[in-house]
């Protein structure tokens, strides 16, 4: 049941981190990626292909709309069809809500969820016209839960991936496709960088982590082939926190 042999997963900004992360684990599994990024990734095309796996990566700007239609059309001119989407792509802006600046609400509201949307609304048009089923994996957070402190751009766009996998879950159930959601929690990559070399903050972090330590990219591996595969047929709208419990406390 989770095994994705012969299944083509687009994986949006995989270059470094979780994204990466859940690439390796959607070849592993058996599925050919490709990945959409601003910059080559490399190192992610070559663990892709160390899996026996094939990659084909997409330059593309996600905050600009018209990228959508070409992401999709080079992935299935490359592989003949899509049957998986990631929506990891993202960005954060920190700053107090007093002096938060349009550009950057913009800037992250843009790529966290407008891209997103528009991706999952071009992918599932894929998967109608192609009559297989399909699978949507949004990325969200734990400020989709939470408010958190001086990212209001962010907690909004995050709060909102989780409205809107609930949303078109309700819409795309009847045509064979499933969308649902992972919320990683506190996690060891680029975003939280500034968060761990403050030695006060991780301290308060790991202390509310039942699991006593951060995140990694492999801690997304397990949820996010069953989210891919057959296995969650039957699990629409639904957002998965991985993060070590720390929403329990």
């Amino acid at each position: 049941m989770f095994d994705l042999t012969g299944k083509v997963a687009i994986v949006t900004g995989c270059n470094t981190g979780l994204g990466q992360g859940m690439a390796l684990a959607l070849a592993n599994a058996g599925a050919d990626i490709v990945g959409v990024n601003r910059s080559n990734p490399a190192e992610t095309a070559d663990l892709v292909q160390k899996t026996g796996r094939k990659f084909h990566n997409v330059n593309a700007d996600m905050s600009k709309m018209d990228s959508v239609d070409r992401i999709l059309k080079e992935a299935i001119t490359a592989f003949g069809k899509v049957d998986i989407l990631v929506n990891n792509a993202g960005i954060i802006r920190r700053n107090d809500a007093l002096d938060f600046t349009e550009q950057d609400w913009d800037e992250v509201m843009n790529l966290n969820i407008k891209a997103l949307f528009f991706m999952s609304q071009g992918f599932a048009k894929h998967i109608i016209a192609q009559g297989t089923s399909g699978n949507i994996i949004n990325i969200a957070s734990m400020l989709s839960y939470q408010g958190g402190i001086r990212v209001p751009s962010y907690t909004a766009s995050k709060s909102a991936v989780m409205g809107i996998t609930k949303s078109l879950a309700n819409e795309w159930a009847k045509h064979g496709i499933n969308v649902n959601a992972i919320a990683p929690g506190y996690m060891a990559t680029n975003n939280t960088e500034a968060l761990r070399a403050d030695e006060n903050r991780s301290e308060e972090i790991l202390g509310r982590i039942p699991a006593a330590r951060w995140g990694t990219p492999k801690d997304m591996a397990g949820p996010i082939v069953f989210l891919a595969s057959e296995a969650s047929r039957y699990v629409h709208g639904y957002t998965i926190a991985v993060d070590g419990g720390w929403l329990a406390r």
